[in-house]
């Protein structure tokens, strides 16, 4: 996989589901905790949920051009049938399936400076399984994405996206409005015929111009070379990777994967079975992991990146 794609997928889906990994376990009732746009109407009751995110940063090089690309996931509210009865969870064909949210991943692109409209309509899917269905269903979302260019000095210039929803809102029911909100949102900006600057650690001769770049709700940090940079809710430093040895995306980038792989194999069947049956991407993390080798688990174990002097 491209290296800026696996880690802006591990933003994407950081705190997604969390372990146990089971919809019964708390810290699962209150998901989509990173990176959140909330309509207008949520944030205005709410001003910690924010209504817009904005990424500033520096790109050196007079002509360059920039494309961006404003992700995140659209939670779907996932509903078992039993004939067309709605049931909080179905047995079918030897399968449990739980009535859960899940969510789809939604992309906008721009070529900057320009704007484009976030217009996704309402709208379901139904499954059909032995003795009833799942339909999954979600709700209508509309934004924009604002990409500005404005020059600095010396041929470089500011470049400002900035992300709002404006999808009509005028409840006070957070989970509801959770549906309506653009979770998990994050922007990758690529350059062509420039470089992008640091913000974390810019020139001397920049300090300033960076200094009086406005992030709202998100931090630009560079990630392939200088042509890339990924503008993410939860703090990175320059040039993120993912750890070689990670057999695969565990939803929480904090935690280390020797401890979280050892926890799910230490479940009990009955727990491991309502993993299974959460979420199908729970299912994929359990199936993969009981999957390990022993060559795997021990390359879990720690590996030293570099040497330094300790002082």
């Amino acid at each position: 996989m491209d290296p800026v794609r696996a880690i802006a997928d591990a933003v994407l889906y950081e705190g997604y589901l969390l372990w146990p990994y089971r919809r019964s376990a708390t810290k699962n009732q209150r998901r989509w905790t990173f990176g959140g746009v909330y309509p207008r109407g949520h944030a205005e009751h709410h001003p910690d949920d924010a209504c817009t995110m904005r990424t500033e940063c520096l790109l050196d090089g007079a002509g360059a051009r920039v494309s961006v690309a404003v992700r995140f996931l659209h939670v779907v509210a996932r509903q078992a049938l039993r004939g067309e009865e709605p049931v909080d969870e179905l047995v079918a064909g030897g399968q449990r399936h739980l009535s859960w949210d899940e969510a789809v991943e939604r992309e906008v692109t721009v070529e900057g400076p320009g704007r484009a409209a976030i217009a996704i309509p309402a709208g379901s899917a139904r499954e059909e399984v032995p003795g009833g269905a799942l339909v999954r269903s979600w709700e209508a979302l509309d934004g924009t994405v604002d990409v500005r260019v404005a020059p600095v000095a010396g041929g470089v210039a500011r470049v400002t996206v900035e992300i709002a929803n404006t999808t009509p809102w005028a409840r006070d029911d957070r989970e509801a409005a959770l549906r309506r909100t653009f979770c998990s949102t994050h922007t990758v900006l690529r350059a062509t015929g420039g470089a992008f600057v640091s913000q974390t650690d810019p020139p001397e001769a920049l300090r300033a111009a960076a200094a009086a770049c406005r992030n709202t709700g998100t931090w630009p940090v560079l990630v392939d070379e200088r042509h890339t940079v990924l503008s993410s809710p939860i703090i990175l430093e320059d040039h993120p990777r993912i750890a070689p040895e990670s057999p695969g995306d565990l939803f929480d980038g904090g935690e280390i994967d020797q401890m979280l792989v050892l926890n799910i194999l230490s479940l009990t069947d009955a727990e491991k079975a309502e993993m299974r049956d959460s979420d199908p991407r729970a299912r994929e993390i359990l199936e993969r992991t009981e999957a390990l080798t022993e060559d795997e688990l021990r390359r879990l174990g720690g590996a030293i990146r570099e040497f330094g002097m300790a002082r």
